[in-house]
């Protein structure tokens, strides 16, 4: 036994070596785009003029999809994606040429809408984040250029070349979408990041506190069973929601109670979404999701019980 060993080690560093000269497949290539701090530097400075442009008021809520109740980028991006793939089809087509050119222009116009809406939920994301984001947005933008060029070199009679810019747009595109479902899907940049509140506390009525131990007009946090509950006492009123931001998990405990239309409301610490504290209502971005919220009642003794909301419901 002892003889074999000299023949196995050096096969095991061999196999070693042969894998760290292996070429990263799409999902280690996004992740080390994760932990790419060289980005940093460029995320900062375009994040902070992002910031700087669009402001926190009402172009910003729009660009988000606080209106919509999901973020608007996605739903953009699908016109210029699906405009592009057309015309590279149509490119194989004979006597498609017109329909290509004004499926390509297309594109180049309902890009423009959907880089602005991911501009605005990019600058609101964690760093990691932003370095895939960063990484995407770079992608989108170089098959925006291939796609003008092949605009530009079709109306100037050289069809085979504008055939092929459109092809490399088709593919830069392609990988910069899947860099854009790393980012959703994998980093979950979008999705609700609140906790599922009707999966996780109990069916009922639950005491939570005694409303005498609230501080009044202050936040608190509070635990029901694995939940954690960011609570304010409003005189006799008690208003609870989620702790964690629908956002991106930002403790709404440490927030700062604000107030819109003459509602009392939470805003998060970390990126400021805030949530209208009567039903969680999303008020101002970057959040779109609804915060959960909680009915509340005073039992005897004042014992404050909590539910989770129910829309319509009496009590």
């Amino acid at each position: 036994m002892s003889r074999s060993f000299p023949r196995l080690f050096p096969r095991a560093r061999h196999a070693r070596t042969a894998g760290a000269r292996r070429v990263p497949g799409p999902a280690e290539a996004a992740r080390r785009l994760e932990h790419a701090r060289r980005l940093d530097g460029a995320a900062q400075a375009i994040s902070g003029a992002v910031q700087r442009r669009i402001g926190t008021g009402a172009g910003a809520d729009a660009l988000h999809g606080t209106w919509l109740g999901q973020p608007v980028h996605p739903a953009l991006t699908g016109l210029p994606m699906g405009f592009w793939t057309s015309a590279a089809v149509l490119d194989f087509v004979p006597g498609s040429q017109r329909a290509s050119r004004a499926l390509i222009a297309l594109g180049l116009a309902g890009s423009v809408p959907a880089a602005a809406a991911g501009l605005a939920d990019w600058a609101a994301l964690h760093r990691e984040q932003q370095r895939v984001g960063l990484a995407h947005g770079a992608a989108n933008a170089g098959a925006w250029a291939l796609f003008a060029g092949s605009l530009v070199a079709r109306a100037s009679g050289r069809d085979a070349s504008g055939r092929f810019l459109a092809l490399g747009g088709l593919a830069t595109l392609t990988a910069g979408a899947y860099l854009g479902r790393h980012l959703a899907f994998a980093l979950g940049a979008g999705a609700s990041h609140a906790e599922p509140v009707a999966h996780l506390a109990p069916l009922g009525w639950n005491d939570l506190c005694r409303i005498y131990d609230l501080p009044d007009g202050r936040v608190t946090r509070r635990q029901l069973g694995y939940l954690s509950l960011a609570v304010v006492r409003l005189g006799s009123d008690v208003l609870v929601l989620a702790d964690r931001c629908a956002h991106l998990g930002g403790p709404l405990h440490q927030g700062a109670l604000t107030e819109a239309g003459g509602a009392p409301c939470l805003s998060c610490p970390w990126h400021g979404s805030t949530y209208r504290l009567a039903d969680g209502a999303v008020v101002h971005g970057p959040a779109t999701a609804r915060q959960p919220a909680f009915d509340t009642r005073i039992a005897e003794g004042g014992m404050v019980q909590v539910r989770p909301a129910r829309p319509g419901a009496d009590g």
